[in-house]
């Protein structure tokens, strides 16, 4: 649920810059300030050089870039996969808590706070991954916006600094987000509330989408494909190592 009112929140955060800046400064060596210096130029600087190296395709510099980026964060990620794994573990014991406590909220709390010290297990854990991509995808939606050679270029049927003709970036955008979320969070089936969000997230993404810059949608989309490839990696090395803990215990 976090996870989706964060990104739900940046997204229309940027859906209003889009809207609101006619006229972006452009970005280049010479910007000044933290922000511009060392956060959207660097982002500008990878994808014009790396598109340079591919032919002049912009489109796959987006793709060098999020891999980059991703590559960066992985450790974060595996972080949040195995938070996501631990609690999928002790969901049985939680859905036991809240059915003998169903009549005291409070006490239910208590003890849920004691399974997770017990397990040693942050619910937290795994918001820190997009509390760090959320300062990425705002730099990145400056780098497109203020980048002429990023804005206007065309990659397959797009251009990447305007909203997809088509509508097909924003619906593969919200059909990898929502393949992401359900390889990520198996643990919600006994949690109607974050189920909602497994159908809302996507929508959510799907809509905004529709506004954004294709470049900015086709990093989702990028990094979508990234985190899915990821996860189903290690949760397969986490099979792998449960069936032969059961076949060591036969």
């Amino acid at each position: 649920m976090r996870y989706a009112l964060l990104v739900g929140l940046v997204m229309l955060v940027l859906t209003g810059c889009g809207t609101s800046i006619t006229n972006p400064p452009p970005i280049g060596p010479e910007s000044t300030g933290i922000w511009d210096k060392f956060f959207v130029y660097p982002l500008s600087w990878l994808i014009k050089e790396s598109a340079a190296f591919l032919g002049g395709s912009y489109g796959l510099g987006i793709l060098v870039a999020t891999i980059f980026i991703r590559t960066l964060t992985l450790p974060l990620n595996v972080k949040q996969i195995r938070s996501s794994k631990a609690m999928q573990a002790i969901q049985p014991e939680m859905q036991k808590l809240r059915d003998k406590y169903k009549n005291d909220p409070q006490k239910a709390q208590m003890e849920t706070m004691k399974l997770f010290q017990k397990h040693n297990v942050n619910p937290l854990a795994g918001c820190l991954p997009i509390l760090v991509q959320m300062p990425i995808l705002i730099a990145f939606y400056n780098a497109i916006i203020r980048t002429t050679e990023i804005r206007e270029q065309e990659f397959l049927w797009m251009q990447l600094g305007a909203s997809d003709p088509l509508y097909i970036l924003p619906v593969v955008a919200a059909l990898t987000t929502y393949l992401q979320q359900k390889m990520m969070g198996a643990q919600i089936q006994n949690n109607p509330q974050m189920q909602m969000f497994l159908y809302i997230m996507p929508i959510m993404i799907l809509v905004i989408s529709v506004t954004l810059p294709s470049a900015l949608a086709l990093y989702w989309v990028y990094g979508n494909i990234y985190m899915i490839i990821q996860t189903y990696f290690l949760y397969k090395d986490s099979r792998s190592e449960n069936s032969s803990k059961g076949g060591t215990s036969k």
